[in-house]
């Protein structure tokens, strides 16, 4: 336990330092990514009701001029081809609301060539008001929300259906559900974890109601980035 306490302390102490460095090269390039300021469930209406969340914030903030799209994959059905997050967020590069390059390409942000490359962290992973998002470090008496809904292997691909979790699909029934039975995989935005610290594939929730996302640390946070 000990030994878990200071590599966690470690971290943070590591990630404040990273930050005042990453913090200097704020610039005025316009936000093309951020995270969701809203709670939600599992059911954010399929992948055209998530997007129409992020245009709707982005727009809230005058960021409506771009194409804004989820951060979801889903997984096939009989009648449908499984959709990779991936391929839904354009080619980069991508900033946030402070104007930090959170990452330069597809390669970079999913590290296809070199692990680690994107800047997604605490102090960098913000909502569209510029904000921080709750995580494992966070305010006296305020939920840990650092679970952000991705349905996406580490690669940001969807799981094969029927491969995975026992036959049990890892996207909450496509962003449709919001029982307690469904799951969907997540990452974690500020990088922090007891072993697995993806962005975007670090564990299944324990369902999708709000209730059950909130019980593994999620409010039913996502990514957004403009794919134009």
């Amino acid at each position: 336990m000990h030994t878990r306490s200071a590599l966690l302390a470690a971290i943070a102490v590591t990630g404040t330092i990273s930050f005042s460095a990453r913090a200097q090269q704020e610039t005025e390039a316009p936000m093309t990514f951020f995270v969701t300021s809203e709670a939600h469930t599992g059911n954010l209406g399929g992948l055209a009701g998530a997007d129409a969340t992020c245009q709707r914030l982005a727009a809230a903030v005058g960021a409506g001029n771009r194409t804004w799209h989820a951060y979801l994959s889903t997984q096939g059905t009989q009648s449908e081809p499984a959709v990779n997050a991936r391929d839904r967020i354009g080619t980069g590069p991508w900033h946030n609301a402070k104007g930090i390059m959170i990452a330069a390409s597809l390669a970079d942000l999913h590290g296809d060539i070199e692990r680690d490359r994107n800047l997604i962290y605490r102090e960098t992973a913000l909502d569209e008001r510029g904000e921080l998002v709750n995580g494992r470090v966070r305010p006296e008496g305020e939920n840990n929300e650092h679970d952000m809904l991705t349905g996406s292997d580490s690669h940001g691909r969807a799981f094969p259906t029927g491969l995975t979790n026992g036959g049990v699909d890892l996207t909450c029934r496509n962003w449709t559900d919001d029982s307690p039975d469904g799951r969907a995989m997540i990452g974690h935005h500020d990088r922090l974890s007891g072993w697995n610290t993806s962005w975007n594939s670090s564990h299944t929730t324990a369902g999708c109601s709000r209730e059950a996302l909130a019980s593994t640390g999620g409010a039913g946070h996502f990514y957004c980035f403009a794919a134009d």
